[in-house]
C-alpha cells in the first residue's frame, strides 16, 4: 500500500536526502533523529532550523512522525513503504553469502524430505538476517510408499503412513473389539500393496473399489481397519498447510522498550495460532518475486507491527506451493534481506522441483 498522495515528484533533492537519512538511521538504530544530528551528517549545508522546516513538511505528508515532544522524527509505516518503493537501493548478495546459503540448504538434500529442506532454509534465513525465518507450505499430497498398523492399546492402533518423499504421518485409529494382531498385519500388507505410488485420494478410490469387489475375501474386522486406515487421512486433511519458524529468539535480542516486548508477544501469539495463513499464501501468489509487507499491510502480523519479506517457491511444474522469508521489526535491513529471500526461494524451488 503506497502512500496515496506522495511521489518522488513531491520531494525536492533536499527533502529526499533528509528523509533518506532519517529512515536509514532508524533502520540502523531504531532511534528518532533530530535536526541537530542531521545537520552534522548530511552532505548538504543546512542549518538545524532549515532541517526542522523540511521535517515538518515530511510529517505533513504522512512520511514522518514525532514519538515524543522534541524527540526527533521516525518514519511512519507509510514512510517506510514509500522509502522501500521509491528510494531503497537493493544490492546483490556477496559471494560469501551465496555460498553460505548454498552449503546449508543443499546439505539438507541428503535427508530426502522436503520438510527438512524447508526447515534448513528457515534456519539459514534466521541466522543471516537476525530475524525469524519463516516457511509456509501448502498441505502436500505426495505419493505413498508404505503403511503400517501398530497396536498401542487394546482398542487403538497407531497408523504410520510413509510417502515417497520420505515424509511420515502418524494417526491414531479405533480398533473393533476382538481384533487379533494377525488382522493388523494383514491390513498393513493389503494397504501397502494398494497405496504404493498413489496419492491418498487415489488410494482411497482404489480401496473403495476393491472392498466392493473382494468383500468376501476380506475378514469383516480386517476390512474395517483397512477402511479406517485410509479414511482417517482423506477425511481430515489440514487445508492450512504447515508453518515452520526458526530463530524467534532473534526477535528478543534488540528490544528497546516495554512496547517492543508487547509487540513481540503479539507476534508470537500470531505465529502460535497460525492465524490467517491462507491469507498469507494468497498474497504471495498474487505475483512473482519478493513481496514486502510492512506493519498493518499484512493482516497476519498487523497487531505486532512487524515487517514480513517473503517470496514464493515452486514445484517442478512451476506451481506455487509455499512461501518463505523473514519476519522482524519494521526496521529490517530491507536492502540486504530482499535479495537473500529471493535467492533462497529460487534455490529451494530447484531443490524440490
Amino acid at each position: 500500500m503506497s502512500a496515496p498522495s506522495v511521489s518522488l515528484s513531491n520531494l525536492d533533492q533536499r527533502s529526499r536526502e533528509i528523509f533518506r537519512s532519517i529512515v536509514e538511521t532508524y533502520l540502523t538504530t531504531g532511534e528518532p533523529v533530530g535536526s541537530r544530528n542531521l545537520s552534522r551528517v548530511l552532505p548538504l549545508q543546512l542549518s538545524p532550523a532549515s532541517i526542522r522546516n523540511v521535517m515538518a513538511d515530511l510529517e505533513h505528508l504522512g512520511l514522518l512522525y514525532s514519538p515524543h515532544t522534541s524527540a526527533g522524527r521516525l518514519p511512519t509505516e507509510t514512510g517506510l513503504r514509500f522509502f522501500v518503493d521509491a528510494l531503497l537501493e537493493v544490492g546483490d548478495l556477496s559471494r560469501e553469502e551465496r555460498e553460505a546459503i548454498d552449503i546449508q540448504v543443499k546439505a539438507s538434500r541428503n535427508s530426502r524430505t522436503t520438510e527438512h529442506i524447508l526447515t534448513e532454509a528457515s534456519q539459514m534465513l534466521s541466522g543471516l538476517s537476525r530475524g525469524a525465518g519463516v516457511v509456509l507450505t501448502h498441505k502436500t499430497n505426495p505419493r505413498l510408499r508404505h503403511v503400517e498398523f501398530v497396536r498401542i492399546e487394546p482398542l487403538k492402533a497407531l497408523v504410520v503412513l510413509v510417502a515417497e518423499d520420505g515424509s511420515v504421518e502418524n494417526r491414531i485409529v479405533d480398533l473393533p473389539t476382538g481384533l487379533p494382531n494377525s488382522a493388523l498385519v494383514e491390513a498393513s500388507n493389503f494397504l501397502t500393496s494398494l497405496i504404493r505410488n498413489r496419492t491418498l485420494a487415489e488410494a482411497r478410490a482404489e480401496l473403495e473399489r476393491q472392498l466392493r469387489e473382494n468383500q468376501a475375501e476380506l475378514d469383516r474386522l480386517t476390512a474395517k481397519v483397512v477402511e479406517e486406515g485410509v479414511a482417517v487421512w482423506a477425511g481430515s486433511s489440514d487445508t492450512q498447510g504447515t508453518l515452520i519458524v526458526r530463530g524467534r529468539s532473534n526477535l528478543l535480542a534488540d528490544l528497546a522498550a516495554a512496547e517492543d516486548l508487547e509487540r513481540i508477544r503479539l507476534l508470537f501469539d500470531d505465529l502460535e495460532s497460525k492465524r490467517d495463513l491462507i491469507h498469507l499464501l494468497g498474497l504471495a501468489e498474487d505475483g512473482d518475486g519478493v513481496r514486502i509487507f510492512i506493519g498493518s499491510e499484512n493482516n497476519l502480523f498487523s497487531l505486532s507491527g512487524s515487517s514480513l519479506i517473503v517470496s514464493p517457491y515452486r514445484d517442478s511444474e512451476q506451481r506455487i506451493i509455499g512461501v518463505l522469508g523473514v519476519i522482524g521489526p519494521t526496521r529490517l535491513n530491507y536492502a540486504r534481506i530482499i535479495p537473500m529471500v529471493d535467492y533462497t526461494a529460487r534455490l529451494v524451488s530447484r531443490l524440490i522441483g
